[in-house]
């Protein structure tokens, strides 16, 4: 797939695309790419959906922004103006890691533009409750938000990359080489380590204003059955939605979707089809 490339809300994006009908659009995490979505794409594709997954704000070739904004809520906006330029909706929104607290800002913002939310490894950030084995878990943040992070991100050939891979899909075993190359080679790039970066700089103990309330579209949320994040955390997110609310655990980690992509795709291709066919009625 090649890129395309489209301006939203005053930025320049690039984004995958594959297939036709019902718009989908993929919001990919950290350390990733939109490429964490190829499989995914190829079998929406297969299905009947148009899939889009776009390189999120800072991550090579969509633009480096100017103001340095890299919080929840912009991302939400990202998405929301992504929306509207890729013809409007409502859409289905997928988001992995940050991709999700991205789609969930937009879901919070523009329930209008948005017919089903599927979020993947990222229960809604306000319903998590800080921990000590959590936060030995999550000790990267402070890594990654320290002085000298993006040369530690790129040092030993992305090593520090491999490392969360595997502490974070601890059940994955030899995961390939060529898995993280791609992110690798975008943080060569002048800038994008630092941008990369950003999102956790941003990050604050409070929720921002988008996740705060409830959320009032359809959600769906994949759980890893091997993740940090047991899946009877998403359980406890339930109170955060007001309409249909849905916890799917699949086999893997905070990775399902590359570590197990057969059971993945086939879990939600299942999922928007069962959607569509009760929007239906």
């Amino acid at each position: 797939m090649t890129h395309k490339f489209v301006d939203a809300g005053g930025l320049r994006f690039a984004y995958l695309e594959e297939g036709t009908g019902p718009l989908v659009v993929l919001v990919h995490g950290f350390p990733d790419t939109a490429h964490t979505w190829d499989a995914t794409m190829t079998a929406l594709a297969a299905a009947g959906y148009r899939a889009i997954a776009p390189f999120t704000r800072g991550y090579h070739p969509t633009a480096i922004p100017a103001d340095g904004a890299y919080d929840t809520d912009t991302l939400g906006k990202d998405v929301i103006a992504l929306i509207d330029a890729l013809g409007g909706g409502p859409v289905i929104l997928v988001g992995h890691d940050w991709g999700a607290s991205a789609v969930y800002a937009a879901a919070a913002l523009a329930p209008d533009k948005v017919k089903l939310l599927v979020t993947v490894a990222i229960p809604h950030p306000a319903s998590i409750t800080p921990t000590p084995r959590l936060a030995w878990i999550m000790r990267h943040f402070v890594t990654l938000r320290g002085r000298n992070a993006a040369a530690k991100l790129r040092e030993r050939d992305g090593a520090l990359v491999d490392e969360l891979y595997r502490r974070w899909s601890p059940a994955w075993q030899d995961i390939p080489a060529d898995e993280t190359a791609k992110f690798k080679t975008m943080i060569a790039e002048p800038g994008v380590a630092e941008a990369t970066l950003g999102y956790y700089r941003a990050l604050t103990l409070r929720p921002p204003p988008s996740l705060r309330g409830q959320i009032t579209v359809p959600t769906v949320s994949f759980a890893g059955e091997h993740d940090n994040i047991a899946p009877r955390a998403y359980e406890k997110a339930r109170k955060r939605f007001t309409a249909s609310y849905e916890v799917v655990q699949v086999p893997g980690g905070h990775f399902m979707h590359r570590e197990h992509p057969t059971e993945f795709t086939t879990e939600l291709v299942r999922v928007l089809d069962d959607h569509a066919a009760r929007s239906r009625g």
